[in-house]
């Protein structure tokens, strides 16, 4: 759920719950997203080398009680290039990030709203191992609303996507999604991620972006955003050299149904 695509779904979600706020919900929900993009930035940083990536996932709410759990699911290049890297050759596997979590959103007094879980992030038939690390990690998350505007707090549990001795990370996401009008929603958003026990790999990322959902084309969600990092040289890099955090555009396609 922090991926542009999934946020291109969660603006689609969030009209079209606006268009239709009148409508009683099911107790159960589930819905299927699926997308691509041209280039998949988690937190700023190229998970797949600035190449594009095929994205999907399924939600479960229970509406009465706010629960809810989920999966989502990309094609990755990171791991692969790590080992290659390390290795000085090929071998690296690790194509794919596996997303699964749950948790409970609701209401507050005040008009404020709350979202608390838990996000495994597993990379299945990945070798990092081979470079005595281990890429899956798990995080805890909260997050407060109110109106357009959030504030989400991320906490590693485990070493953060196998940087050694860096349980407890940290990630602070500032951000707002505004209807601007005909069905186009802005996105701002600012982070910071402290990697523990390696400051060389903490840094702020940034995006502006917009999305529009075209009922004509399917309920099709088109974006496009402008991302970046202040990521140091050679702390996200490519097998090439290339600054993995540096600004780039970001297209997006999603369906939601």
């Amino acid at each position: 759920m922090k991926k542009l695509i999934l946020a291109a779904a969660i603006a689609a979600s969030f009209s079209a719950g606006l268009a239709h706020a009148e409508d009683a919900k099911p107790d159960n929900e589930i819905s299927y997203n699926i997308g691509a993009v041209n280039d998949y930035r988690f937190r700023g940083i190229s998970q797949t080398r600035f190449d594009p990536a095929i994205q999907g996932g399924a939600d479960y709410t229970n509406n009465p009680t706010g629960l809810y759990a989920g999966t989502w699911l990309s094609n990755i290049k990171w791991i692969k290039d790590a080992v290659d890297s390390a290795h000085t050759g090929t071998g690296g596997k690790g194509p794919v990030e596996w997303d699964i979590y749950g948790g409970k959103r609701g209401e507050l007094p005040g008009g404020f709203t709350y979202d608390v879980g838990g996000l495994y992030y597993y990379y299945p038939t990945n070798n990092y191992s081979q470079i005595g690390r281990n890429a899956n990690t798990f995080e805890l998350y909260g997050q407060i609303g109110y109106g357009p505007a959030y504030f989400k707090y991320s906490h590693a549990l485990t070493n953060l996507f196998g940087t050694v001795d860096s349980k407890n990370s940290a990630y602070y996401d500032a951000g707002a999604n505004f209807d601007v009008g005909a069905g186009v929603t802005l996105g701002l958003h600012l982070g910071h991620q402290t990697v523990e026990h390696f400051s060389f790999g903490s840094y702020t990322d940034w995006k502006i972006g917009a999305t529009k959902t075209f009922e004509q084309l399917a309920g099709v969600t088109l974006g496009l955003a402008y991302v970046g990092t202040d990521a140091k040289d050679g702390a996200y890099v490519s097998p090439s050299g290339k600054n993995l955090g540096r600004n780039g555009v970001v297209f997006s396609v999603a369906k939601t149904f």
